[in-house]
């Protein structure tokens, strides 16, 4: 007699529950310890206000890392997982080991000033990778290559950020002095709001091309030279803001600036690269007549799948171009899983693809019927 696939269901249900709670406790508790240890050190007269300065940037460098992932979106919970990684795991992790590794340096040399260049990159670029590796490992499905690595590292950048411009500006608040405090504000989250997180991107980055490649030596080098190429330029960005305001400049349009520039052009071509990846795995659906050619390159196409949903919102509203979008996102979601199988990242399943093709029929149906023909 078959199982019922509700009884199966359950089973597998009570692990991922149980998981989901002790990710959020654990990210709660060291959320609240990063807090209070920044109360502690700043008061809270100085926390207060500095927790509504630091989250100015937030929401633009966040919506800037979205925009280069509109082709799969990535799952909400997992991007709030990378940001609390940051915010509140990572941040706990250098507050704990950076002040540990200060206080040995002190009795070990009497100097504490090269640990900002000699340690704490290393310890922050380490913790937040660590936020990234995770993902890579338990949600396998979810990361499908660089663009993904890109996203996932830079939410983990941009909460440690968001923590860190809490401290800064807390101690700048506590100073009394209001030039130190738009001093700090300006550089850290007005003209540096990337720092952190393209840090982080460098081992988003190789992370994502050992999720692309299947020989070892690409799985274990990438990863390896991404994080040293992100502590090297943080260790370089920390150096340069302790040498004084002409070093710091210098630094930042010789070297940040372009290094931004070389960061966002590899977003985007990566995300080139997935546009063709979708249009070459989705033909065999128009050969199979679960698409039409001109869809295949409407999804194969950036802007074809913008106008598409720009013409689909004027001709129905929100609700069509919703429609259309989730179209696109369930095409998406099936050239990938193929995209998967050919590396032998996944085991392709033929229920799951089937699966796929009845939600892209279903999502198809939804776009004729709240998209009128013109």
């Amino acid at each position: 007699m078959p199982a019922d696939p509700t009884t199966c269901a359950a089973p597998a249900a009570a692990p991922r529950r149980s998981l989901l709670v002790l990710t959020v406790a654990v990210l709660a508790v060291c959320g609240t310890l990063s807090l209070g240890a920044v109360a502690m050190e700043v008061g809270l007269s100085g926390a207060l206000p500095a927790l509504a300065l630091a989250a100015v940037p937030v929401g633009p460098v966040l919506a800037a890392v979205v925009w280069l992932d509109r082709h799969e979106a990535e799952p909400p919970h997992l991007l709030a997982f990378a940001f609390g990684w940051g915010a509140c795991v990572a941040s706990l992790g250098a507050l704990v080991l950076n002040s540990l590794s200060s206080r040995l340096l002190e009795r070990a040399v009497g100097d504490v000033t090269s640990s900002s260049v000699l340690v704490a990159p290393v310890v922050e670029e380490v913790l937040k990778g660590l936020g990234v590796l995770l993902l890579l490992l338990k949600q396998r499905r979810q990361f499908d290559g660089v663009v993904d690595g890109i996203v996932y590292a830079a939410f983990v950048g941009v909460g440690f950020a968001y923590l860190e411009n809490v401290l800064y500006l807390g101690r700048a608040l506590g100073d009394e002095e209001p030039a130190a405090l738009v001093t700090v504000f300006v550089l850290r989250c007005v003209v540096s709001p990337f720092a952190h997180p393209l840090f982080t991107m460098a081992v988003g980055v190789g992370l994502g091309l050992a999720a692309e490649r299947r020989p070892v030596r690409v799985r274990v080098a990438a990863p390896l030279l991404g994080l040293l190429l992100g502590v090297g330029l943080h260790s370089l960005w920390n150096a340069s803001a302790g040498a004084g305001t002409a070093a710091f400049v210098e630094v930042y349009l010789l070297l940040q600036v372009p290094v931004f520039v070389a960061a966002l052009g590899v977003a985007l071509a990566a995300r080139a690269r997935e546009a063709r990846l979708v249009g070459r795995y989705l033909e065999v659906y128009v050969r199979t007549g679960w698409l039409r050619e001109e869809e295949v390159r409407v999804l194969a196409s950036p802007s074809a799948r913008r106008w598409a949903r720009a013409g689909a919102r004027d001709a129905g509203g929100r609700e069509a171009a919703r429609a259309v979008r989730d179209f696109q996102e369930a095409a998406t979601a099936l050239a990938f899983r193929r995209e998967r199988v050919r590396r032998g990242t996944d085991p392709g399943s033929p229920e799951e693809e089937l699966a796929l093709l009845r939600r892209l029929s279903a999502e198809r149906s939804r776009v004729v019927t709240l998209v009128p023909e013109r």
